[in-house]
């Protein structure tokens, strides 16, 4: 086996200086794919020199499906921060998972694998995968994870437990804390905050890691927690801070240093 992966290994970099240009993911290569760690494929979302399209695949149980505005939000969040000239499109279907109705880390990770229908980088395109399945995470507190550099899962049941409803007054409203919980998961794909990088901004929450300190970021740490039912008035944050933003900026460009990027260039 070691022997095998060493030829192609070694083939790869005889011919590297003929395909230049070319990208190769890791199952083209005939080698286990890496998942990689949230904020893995940020570069491939904020830059458009490899990956100038991004397909969001959309996986849903019955009676699970994200309402529209939620997928609109998260589209519009996206082009606002990410290179994609040739568009940022939705695919959107219904699934059934295989689970009983409990879940960890791993499991998301093993679903998402066994129901994406292509790997996250594949062919110049850049694909997420969101799942929505019935039940709730193992922590029953959890409203939404991000597992690995492509993947988030949102608990639909724990975000309706999280309303807050007062005789016919629900605030927030279950909708609202969904925007807000796929758009921070979303964030956490994108790297923030500091899970693959180190901000010159201080906006890490020092009792919640890769979380803001700012309680009008999406990236509050509360936001993707029972706690978010907590918040009864005002709006919940579902847009990304100027201290977020500049993080995102500076990835682009360079000035900040990512590490951990799953990309081959």
């Amino acid at each position: 086996m070691l022997n095998n992966l060493s030829s192609k290994l070694m083939m790869l970099l005889i011919l590297s200086p003929l395909l230049s240009g070319c990208i190769f993911s890791a199952d083209k290569l005939g080698i286990e794919e890496d998942y990689g760690i949230p904020g893995g494929l940020a570069l491939a979302c904020l830059r458009s020199t490899e990956y100038k399209e991004m397909i969001l695949e959309i996986d849903y149980e019955s009676g699970y499906e994200p309402n529209q505005e939620t997928l609109n939000l998260l589209k519009q969040r996206l082009s606002d921060v990410c290179d994609k000239p040739e568009g940022i499109t939705i695919d959107l279907q219904l699934t059934t998972f295989d689970n009983n109705g409990t879940w960890d880390a791993d499991e998301v990770r093993d679903i998402s694998k066994e129901t994406r229908e292509q790997s996250a980088l594949n062919d110049g395109v850049l694909r997420w995968h969101y799942l929505f399945p019935g039940g709730k995470y193992s922590d029953n507190s959890v409203l939404g994870v991000a597992v690995d550099a492509s993947t988030v899962a949102i608990f639909l049941d724990a975000v309706s437990d999280a309303e807050n409803c007062i005789l016919i007054i629900c605030r927030p409203s279950a909708e609202e804390i969904e925007k807000s919980v796929t758009i921070h998961e979303t964030g956490h794909l994108l790297g923030l905050v500091n899970i693959v990088y180190t901000s010159d901004i201080d906006h890490e929450d020092p009792s919640h890691p890769n979380h803001s300190s700012n309680e009008e970021s999406v990236m509050y740490w509360a936001v993707e927690t029972a706690d978010i039912g907590n918040i009864i008035s005002g709006e919940l944050p579902n847009e990304f801070d100027a201290a977020d933003i500049s993080d995102l900026e500076k990835l682009a460009s360079g000035e900040l240093v990512a590490h951990s990027q799953l990309w081959i260039s």
